[in-house]
């Protein structure tokens, strides 16, 4: 139950609100991962105002600000295509109007085809962990995922940076195209051969199933992640089979 609303006008003053003690304090992007349904009083904290809405390439890199909107950064025009299709097949175009790309990755469960990608991409993380501009962290998005809940209270994500030239395929499997993955696969090569692979498709949050020098065992790394992943919508075995078979589709594409 939302019980306060506030929009400051500073990411200090965001900090202040968000480390509060005796009320749940959650930063508000877009909204849409926010459940209104819980009866436990929240407060809200709208950072529109916060100048959080950016996207800059800088060389290789892809600097966003936490409340860029998944539309703005599929509209990016250098932006790789394995990664359009990805955030196409996470929201539909309302949705995208409004869900940011910090929100969409806290809020994630393990069939979040966004997440899966920039999983991939090994995409890095700035967090505000209190008024002093010099305590700001860095963290992979993959360290993080396991420990979002316990890791994020009080503090503030601000930017999220990915390297936008790097090869990305992504490929999955759903009971339609617009339903939700069942298996969802998404690889990334640089160009010293390190190549990164991440599932979705189950459990909480997507993982991480190979980051090595090159794409040598992709394929087996995928079925040996997935061998426990079995649940109401498919079997442990057939995701093994699938896991696999995409994972080498994407090899071949990057």
């Amino acid at each position: 139950m939302i019980v306060e609303y506030h929009r400051p006008k500073t990411v200090e003053e965001a900090l202040t609100l968000l480390s509060r003690s005796g009320i749940l304090s959650i930063p508000l992007g877009g909204g849409s991962g926010i459940d209104r349904s819980t009866i436990e009083p929240i407060a809200v904290i709208d950072l529109q105002d916060l100048g959080l809405n950016t996207l800059r390439a800088r060389g290789n890199t892809l600097d966003l600000g936490a409340t860029v909107t998944l539309q703005a950064l599929l509209d990016y025009p250098r932006l790789q295509p394995a990664l359009f299709q990805a955030i196409r097949h996470e929201a539909n175009y309302n949705l995208r109007q409004v869900a940011t790309v910090s929100g969409t990755l806290v809020v994630a469960d393990g069939r979040s085809p966004f997440t899966t990608a920039m999983l991939a991409l090994d995409a890095r993380l700035t967090i505000r962990t209190g008024n002093d501009q010099s305590k700001e962290e860095k963290i992979g998005l993959g360290d993080l995922l396991p420990i979002r809940k316990e890791k994020l209270p009080g503090k503030l994500i601000t930017h999220i940076t990915i390297l936008h030239t790097l090869r990305l395929a992504y490929t999955y499997v759903a009971r339609t195209p617009a339903d939700r993955p069942i298996v969802c696969a998404a690889v990334a090569g640089w160009p010293s051969g390190r190549t990164r692979v991440a599932l979705g498709g189950f459990g909480a949050a997507p993982l991480l199933a190979m980051d090595g020098s090159g794409a040598e065992g992709a394929e087996i790394a995928a079925q040996n992640a997935y061998s426990q992943a079995g649940d109401e919508w498919a079997t442990a075995e057939y995701r093994q089979e699938v896991a696999g078979v995409l994972v080498r589709r994407c090899v071949e594409e990057i």
